[in-house]
């Protein structure tokens, strides 16, 4: 499933071609995906200037002038595409924008959404029920943002018994992390998946806390981690793959000390780590 680097990859792509942008027409090509699409979503976009984009965690937020806001979640297996001419669409071109060319030029420009396994979502509500929304209420704080801190870490995992890996995956305790992500910033920080997150305190939060913003700023640089399905809006792969210290990398050695990487399961999701570099 697309983390916030992904995510917020998207979002960046998507800001010149819709913010103070009119929607010119809507395709709406099913009645769900994960779940039942809003009511009349076509006429409530059409002739909506969207006014800016911000992003929640996994969620891309598009909102507009008619004081609604378009939420966008890609699920595990969608994509976002963009194009200055009209595509072609096929069997699972689920939703597509055409938007009206900006002022000055003649050009219009489509966002596509593309979901072969449907377990993305689209939802159309009111802005002043963001915080209230049954998806986004209750999420932690972005671990990009200005509060994150590492006291902030330290508080959220206190008297925590749980490792620290399915932690940083709550994301009611923070926002926005995945399975790739806690990986790699376990290992940046040498702490241990297994290691209980009550016990991050100190320079052990201090050092993960350095590592979760250091990991994601680098990965949406390379727009992002392409495994399976993740390609950025405009078609390229997102090249933090080429960055994976232990993420997949189970068998082969640690780019530090050459010792073997060893993968355990915790509560269902693969932890990749270094036994020595990692306490």
């Amino acid at each position: 499933m697309p983390e916030l680097p992904e995510v917020e990859t998207v979002k960046q792509a998507l800001i010149p071609v819709l913010e103070n942008r009119r929607v010119f027409s809507v395709f709406v090509g099913r009645k769900n995906l994960r779940w039942p699409l809003p009511e009349n979503l076509a006429k409530r976009l059409t002739n909506k200037v969207f006014t800016h984009l911000t992003r929640r965690g996994k969620y891309v937020l598009m909102h507009l002038d008619s004081g609604e806001v378009l939420l966008l979640h890609l699920g595990m297996s969608g994509s976002v595409r963009i194009y200055q001419h009209k595509p072609e669409l096929g069997q699972h071109d689920h939703f597509m924008l055409e938007m009206a060319p900006q002022i000055g030029s003649g050009s219009r420009s489509y966002m596509v959404l593309n979901d072969p396994r449907r377990f993305g979502w689209i939802d159309l509500f009111a802005e002043s029920a963001i915080l209230g929304h049954k998806l986004l209420v209750g999420m932690g704080p972005e671990p990009l943002g200005n509060k994150f801190s590492a006291a902030l870490l330290e508080a959220a995992f206190k008297g925590r018994s749980a490792p620290v890996k399915n932690a940083l995956l709550n994301q009611a305790l923070i926002a926005g992390i995945g399975n790739i992500y806690a990986n790699e910033a376990l290992f940046l920080s040498g702490i241990s998946p297994r290691r209980k997150a009550g016990t991050i305190t100190g320079g052990r939060a201090d050092r993960l806390a350095t590592a979760i913003v250091t990991t994601l700023r680098a990965a949406i640089e390379d727009g992002g981690t392409s495994l399976r399905d993740h390609v950025q809006p405009g078609g390229e792969i997102g090249y933090f793959v080429q960055r994976l210290a232990v993420y997949g990398q189970a068998g082969k050695p640690c780019p530090k000390c050459s010792s073997l990487i060893k993968t355990i399961v915790q509560s269902g999701r693969s932890s990749f780590y270094c036994s020595r570099c990692q306490r």
